[in-house]
């Protein structure tokens, strides 16, 4: 049988120093069940990142974007029969209000306290980068089974 890759994105909105993070606690079989993240999730047949970026920000808080960047690709694999390529942009501008979300509970965290929450051990390597600021970056993150971060590739543009 084929596998087929997972195409995602994902997004922490920033203000005041916070970047939104969405605390997943409603679902019962959730690979992320009570990590924090950001917010995002799978592309929709045709759609590009951007595009994606866009409805799953809209779906999960009830906000519209009006200023984001794309700043790297994030390669996950898991086990052996998961792999995940995300898209990984920051946004600080945007309309609308913020809504429930059916995923979790969104949250304002301060930037240098997400490290100390319950977050994969790779979300650090790509959150690090993004304080660095040093351009557009893919990272390469392996798991095994158990959830144990094995290998690590990061490469800058």
């Amino acid at each position: 049988m084929e596998k087929i890759p997972e195409l995602t994105t994902l997004c922490y909105i920033e203000h005041d120093g916070k970047y939104l993070m969405l605390h997943r606690v409603k679902k019962d079989k959730d690979i992320n069940k009570d990590k924090y993240i950001g917010v995002g999730g799978h592309f929709e047949y045709g759609e590009s990142p951007d595009e994606c970026l866009l409805r799953e920000v809209k779906e999960e808080t009830g906000l519209t974007l009006t200023s984001y960047r794309a700043r790297g690709i994030i390669t996950f694999v898991y086990g052996q029969d998961v792999t995940e390529y995300m898209h990984l942009y920051t946004a600080d501008r945007y309309t609308g209000d913020m809504l429930d979300c059916d995923e979790g509970e969104l949250v304002w965290i301060e930037k240098e306290k997400v490290c100390n929450l319950p977050i994969w051990e790779g979300d650090k390597v790509f959150f690090r980068l993004l304080e660095e600021d040093k351009g557009f970056f893919s990272v390469k993150l392996v798991y095994s089974e158990d959830d144990e971060l094995t290998e690590t590739q990061i490469h800058q543009s």
